[in-house]
């Protein structure tokens, strides 16, 4: 170790390293104190350990050194020592809550301190009046700082600065300004060796990322940082706050919830900052929140506030207070001492310049719409609706809200539709900068009120058409466009081989019985970092994308019929589509459909066992049931052509061939009438070739796969070691017909890893969206393999959903788990349809009627579906 006390400029090198290199800051401060040093050089020591215990420690022990180091500056009769001490002592004081204390020793400091020392003086509490949300306050210390600091040429006091000053400006909104500062920070970084400074600039450039409307950026930004701060030892708790609010920006509130409770309990186990923990309590609560747990929120706000009120944080306690009022809403509270709250919440941001201010006026028009006090909504909801104009996309959709509850509230059916059009752009725009399909079907969550007040204002007047295009505008939005990607990028890659590999190790380890925490460990970091690195894509531009054309989609139906089904308040509403009109039908309620179709997954998985044939009247019975709430006088109208069915979400399980209207009939499924539209119009590829891949494992051995390498004879045969995850891709890229026979895995947790299991491990839906093009028509024989995760406002993730904005236009799969042996039969059958030039649909009807009649076999065509329009 280098000899700092050589001399004062050597200790006082301290300072700096601190930022640079904390670990070995704190390392060589406490080789000073065992060296017996002066008064200046031991007071400099325990200030570096002070702020190495403030802001990666224990407070209480940050605070006794900061106090020694200040007692030793006085000591030394050092004016502008005392100064900087009495400044460090005053931020730590701050984050411990002890707010009245911390600005008195700031005001000892700017008295003690003159020139270059009173400016970095000033720049610190000006942080200090960021912490507290006095933006003017701090905004003007760092006025009074900078041109001191720029004529010192301090670099690195002079880039914090324009760090703070731009932060600041995030909180109020000003985002181009906040970029100016941190470009011209950042440029003043490039020069120094201040390593967690620099880390630092990252994140901030990852919240203004974010401020812009760029998730993508912001999540990638935040990562790189993260990384940063790993490299030098230091914990996060800032940055996990930032990512907070981009998670729950992204639609992702339960990862937020985990993240930021995570770093809570970090915090208490160390000791650190009051203030960071009071934070940390809100971006949690707020993430309850948008998560729909709203007890948990209210329990994490009501403390935020009483932390924020102790620390004299009035700014951060009104933010604290707005969530408790969301989350009691949430709850199903209503009181007119609520509007009043609210409506003071409301005037108290606006005060402070905060963003947040219109949410706090439509929360308060919303509880007043809610009692019946028209005035005092429309009052409230007026000065929200002002923010639709301007902004980010997320305060643009509150204010569009907003207006189409005033709108409502006035009898004005056009004024409704008009803003939920509105809205609903702002969300297409911002949906559509997101690369990842993920990113984009959770982000739909913010539309799902906009596009519920579009659906019941035509219910009530618009006529079933206009119903069919709001029931559309927001159902299966991210199919309709495939999720952007680079076009190589070798770190996905990689990810994605070593994942698989550690899978692969796991369930090898599972099958012998031996125990495997480490490598499931191993396998969820690789996840996380797969996910991270698809986070990170940005969308090729916004847009809108395909808006359903009806009058297109009538004459592409020919003599079939589409039923799409919408619904509204609870009620399912049938969209009959064919014969050149749309007519609606009511039906039953969604909660009892969803109820009856959790039943029948569970008699189809008896039936897939022998020994379960008295279960199979129950089943049909319930079938007969979901008619009924489903299809209502519908079922009668269908006419004798196809059917295509366009269930919601909710409803992606219910195996459609069982209801008796549909059991004889061409039948295929889809996610929406737009996504089956542009499949019936999607060309096969000219030179398609059949594909047949057989993985391991399977209790047939995947018996189909011979005879229909016979039946094909050109077609492809992957097996055994042929079949691992690169070699089948590379054959499916561009493939006109692939038959997959492989165990399916569906990860409810992450849809996006749900697998079909190769020969070198599994294959994923991340793998399949590199693929060029999708293969036209894929055969899944396995279980489960159509298996969806609703996310978002009414989007499904899963490997089926996958396929379709790839080019493929059409895919067989099932529902529910199958008899490996009924399901051969099956395949073979399915396959003679489609060499005699049938399409998927008629192959499998037809499939389903050659089976025998005992209930293993009926159970396993009906757990099988058609899925979009090959």
């Amino acid at each position: 170790m280098r000899d700092v006390t050589a001399g004062s400029e050597s200790v006082l090198e301290l300072l700096p390293l601190v930022f640079a290199d904390p670990g070995e800051a704190r390392a060589r401060a406490e080789h000073v104190l065992r060296a017996a040093p002066s008064p200046v050089h031991a007071s400099v020591a325990h200030q570096v350990l002070g702020i190495w215990q403030r802001d990666f420690g224990d407070l209480r022990i940050a605070l006794r050194h900061l106090r020694r180091a200040r007692d030793l500056a006085a000591r030394a009769e050092s004016a502008d020592r005392e100064a900087d001490v009495l400044a460090t002592l005053g931020v730590a004081l701050v984050h411990a809550g002890r707010t009245r204390q911390g600005l008195a020793s700031f005001e000892r400091g700017v008295a003690r301190g003159s020139g270059h020392t009173r400016a970095r003086v000033l720049y610190r509490r000006a942080y200090v009046w960021w912490v507290l949300g006095r933006h003017r306050e701090a905004l003007e210390d760092v006025r009074r700082a900078l041109p001191v600091l720029r004529q010192a040429a301090d670099d690195i006091w002079t880039a914090r600065a324009l760090t703070l000053r731009a932060t600041v400006h995030l909180a109020l909104g000003a985002v181009e300004r906040a970029v100016a500062d941190f470009t011209a920070a950042e440029r003043l970084w490039d020069t120094t060796g201040q390593e967690h400074d620099k880390a630092d600039a990252v994140e901030s450039r990852g919240l203004a990322a974010f401020r812009s409307g760029d998730i993508p950026a912001a999540l990638r930004l935040l990562d790189e940082a993260e990384e940063r701060y790993a490299t030098l030892g230091t914990p996060t708790y800032n940055l996990s706050i930032r990512r907070c609010e981009v998670l729950m920006a992204a639609g992702l509130a339960p990862e937020a919830l985990a993240e930021a409770d995570a770093a809570i309990a970090l915090l208490d186990r160390i000791g650190g900052q009051s203030t960071r923990k009071a934070e940390l309590l809100l971006a949690a609560s707020r993430a309850a929140r948008s998560a729909g747990d709203a007890h948990t929120a209210i329990a994490r706000a009501a403390v935020a506030v009483r932390l924020f009120a102790a620390q004299r944080r009035p700014w951060w306690e009104t933010h604290a207070r707005l969530v408790v009022l969301q989350a009691r809403v949430a709850a199903g509270r209503r009181s007119g001492r609520m509007v009043a709250d609210a409506a003071a919440v409301a005037e108290r941001l606006a005060s402070f310049g905060s963003p947040a201010a219109p949410e706090a006026s439509l929360l308060a028009g919303r509880i007043a719409l809610a009692l019946g006090w028209t005035a005092d909504a429309e009052r409230h909801l007026a000065v929200a609706a002002r923010s639709r104009h301007g902004g980010p996309p997320t305060a643009r959709m509150t204010g569009w809200v907003a207006q189409a509850l005033r709108a409502r509230a006035a009898g004005s059916r056009r004024g409704v539709l008009e803003a939920c059009r509105r809205g609903l752009d702002v969300l297409d725009d911002h949906r559509m900068t997101l690369g990842a399909s993920e990113l984009r079907a959770h982000a739909t969550a913010q539309g799902a009120e906009l596009a519920a007040l579009a659906q019941e204002a035509s219910l009530a007047q618009g006529g079933p058409r206009r119903l069919l295009g709001w029931s559309e505008r927001w159902r299966a939005t991210v199919l309709s466009a495939p999720p952007a990607r680079p076009p190589d990028d070798p770190a996905l890659l990689t990810g994605l081989t070593a994942c698989r590999e550690i899978a692969a190790r796991a369930e090898a380890a599972r099958m012998e019985g031996r125990p495997v925490p480490a490598l499931e460990r191993e396998q969820r970091r690789l996840e996380r970092e797969i996910r991270s690195r698809t986070r990170h894509i940005g969308g090729a531009a916004a847009g809108t994308g395909d808006r359903l054309d009806v009058g297109r989609l009538l004459d592409r139906l020919g003599d079939g019929r589409l039923v799409e089904l919408a619904v509204v308040d609870g009620r399912v509403h049938v969209l009959l589509c064919g014969q050149g009109r749309v007519r609606r039908f009511p039906a039953g309620a969604l909660a009892e459909a969803v109820a009856e179709a959790e039943h029948v997954q569970a008699g189809l998985r008896r039936l897939a066992h022998p020994g379960a044939e008295a279960r199979l009247p129950l089943v049909e019975a319930a079938g007969r049931r979901l008619q009924e709430l489903l299809l209502g006088g519908a079922a009668e109208q269908l006419g004798p052509g196809p059917v295509v069915v366009v269930p919601p979400g909710a409803l992606h399980r219910v195996p459609w061939a069982l209801l008796p209207a549909l059991r004889e009939r061409v039948l295929s499924v889809s996610p929406s009438a737009g996504s089956w539209l542009r499949a019936r119009e999607t060309a096969p590829p000219p030179d398609g070739r059949p594909v047949l891949v057989r993985g391991p494992g399977l209790a047939t051995g995947g018996a189909e796969v011979p005879g229909l390498a016979d039946r094909y004879g050109t077609a492809t045969v992957l097996e055994g070691e042929a079949a691992q995850v690169p070699r089948v891709l590379a054959e499916l890229d561009g493939a006109g017909l692939a038959h997959l026979a492989a165990h399916g895995t569906f990860r409810a947790d992450s849809p996006l890893f749900s697998a079909l299991r190769m020969a070198d491990g599994p294959l994923i839906v991340h793998d399949f969206e590199r693929l060029a093009r999708s293969p036209y028509r894929i055969i899944l024989s396995s279980c489960d393999t159509a298996r969806l995760a609703t996310v978002g406002a009414d989007e499904l993730l899963g490997l089926v959903t996958a396929l379709l904005p790839l080019g493929t236009a059409g895919v067989v799969a099932s529902s529910a788990p199958v008899n490996d042996a009924a399901v051969v039969p099956l395949m073979l059958s399915l396959h003679k349809g489609l060499d005699a030039g049938l399409c998927l649909a008629e192959a499998l009807r037809d499939a389903r009627s050659a089976l025998p009649g005992d209930a293993v076999h009926q159970a396993t065509g009906w757990a099988f579906a058609a899925f979009g329009a090959a």
